[in-house]
């Protein structure tokens, strides 16, 4: 039986599937890759819930690697993680994907491999203008979509386009993206109720609050980021952002944004499920309360070392 050449640990935010992670590279002499999409960015610590403390000496990687304003891409994504991939392999250490961005995981499972797309100024200048459902009926003539994020906001709907544009311009390009599976591959799911999660997503909203979240934005602000490159990020940064420029109240920052959050973790449930059900990765799903131990017991002897 071939050796398993990567352990992915998946979930909705709040299930608590980083310390599951670390518990297990503890054990196995683990690194951890992060598929999250924006603990990619410095100083966005507390909305993001980068929480590092909570990795004791594992390595981990991709995170904390771009400025915050940046728009980092899928592309990029992937190109990191094969370096950081190849380099855990390289010193004899196991890989640990472990996220809950399902756009970023199922494209690396896949073995996605995307050309770099350039900036098209034409088409964005021919795209200034619409609004989102606009974008997101033209995206949907091209293409049909899977992915909730390309169609989010307007700015990503238009480099959404652009990116489509491109490979029907560049065919031979377009071929790289044909997706080449990895094989061997263990995919575990945190699973967690609705109320549970739901329980844990509001105090965990409410502890960071406390801990200072609305000053984290404010000092990114005061730093240089604009404003406008906050709310393109979401959830935390895109409510907390319209508070500290007056659009919003604290009281109606926090319940949008809580209502936010909810829908969002059932998005990415959405996105796990399809993932199972529809596209044919198999998915080993664990309770989230499970005892730790058990928990890491459990996977391990899943792998293949």
């Amino acid at each position: 039986m071939a050796k398993t050449s990567l352990l992915v640990i998946l979930g909705p935010t709040a299930s608590g599937k980083t310390s599951r992670a670390v518990d297990i590279a503890q054990r196995i002499n683990g690194e951890i890759i992060s598929a999250d999409s924006r603990q990619l960015y410095r100083g966005m610590d507390l909305g993001t819930g980068k929480d590092l403390e909570e990795y004791g000496g594992v390595p981990y990687h991709m995170i904390d690697i771009c400025p915050a304003g940046y728009k980092y891409n899928l592309y990029e994504y992937l190109r990191d993680f094969d370096s950081c991939y190849n380099n855990i392999k390289d010193r004899g250490n196991f890989p640990i994907l472990c996220g809950g961005t399902g756009l970023y995981i199922e494209s690396v499972l896949n073995g996605l491999q995307l050309p770099q797309v350039p900036e098209n100024p034409t088409l964005r200048a021919s795209l200034a203008g619409k609004n989102l459902d606009e974008l997101t009926q033209i995206l949907s003539s091209m293409k049909t979509l899977h992915n909730h994020t390309d169609v989010d906001n307007v700015k990503r709907a238009i480099r959404a386009i652009e990116i489509q544009t491109y490979y029907e311009q560049n065919p031979q390009e377009a071929v790289l993206s044909t997706p080449h599976p990895m094989q061997d591959v263990v995919i575990i799911g945190v699973d967690i109720d609705r109320d549970n999660r739901r329980n844990r997503i509001s105090k965990r909203l409410h502890d960071r609050l406390d801990a200072g979240m609305i000053d984290e934005v404010k000092a990114l602000i005061n730093s240089g980021v604009n404003p406008e490159d906050l709310i393109y990020y979401g959830l935390e940064y895109k409510f907390i952002t319209q508070h500290v420029i007056g659009q919003l109240s604290y009281d109606d920052m926090v319940s949008q944004l809580e209502i936010a959050i909810h829908q969002f973790a059932k998005r990415q449930m959405t996105w796990f499920r399809g993932m199972e059900k529809r596209r044919g990765f198999k998915v080993d799903w664990l309770a989230w309360d499970l005892d730790k131990d058990k928990f890491a017991e459990t996977v391990i002897n899943k792998l293949v070392l």
